[in-house]
């Protein structure tokens, strides 16, 4: 079974800090790009950052430049997106995915998807 695994979300407050995990089993990471994108309620789904399969390229949505790192450890099958100074505009159910043999995540052609972790920005 191959499988990505989200985990980290929770309820913060505006300014709070979480780091999500995106944990693959049943295959390696090595050889994929991985995104993390999100879902606000009523809204579309949007790619907020993406890392290359060895980790020399990232890129990151205008929204969340400057606050947000993506980063990965290879040796662990693991992704991480580090969230510093939440706004509640940061709420959203957030997924990673995985495309192999890519340099960047084009949304529709990831070939595996998480189930979502829940991130709440709220005072």
């Amino acid at each position: 079974q191959l499988q990505l695994v989200e985990s980290g979300g929770g309820l913060v407050q505006p300014g709070g800090t979480l780091r999500l995990s995106c944990a693959a089993s049943g295959f390696t990471l090595d050889y994929y790009a991985i995104g993390w994108f999100r879902q606000a309620p009523g809204k579309e789904r949007e790619g907020v950052s993406c890392i290359s399969s060895r980790g020399s390229t990232t890129n990151y949505a205008d929204s969340v430049k400057g606050r947000f790192t993506i980063s990965r450890d290879n040796a662990k099958n693991t992704v991480y997106l580090q969230m510093n100074s939440l706004k509640p505009e940061d709420t959203a159910v957030y997924y990673c995915a995985a495309v192999y043999g890519s340099r960047w995540c084009p949304e529709v052609g990831m070939n595996y998807w998480g189930k979502g972790t829940l991130v709440t920005v709220s005072s």
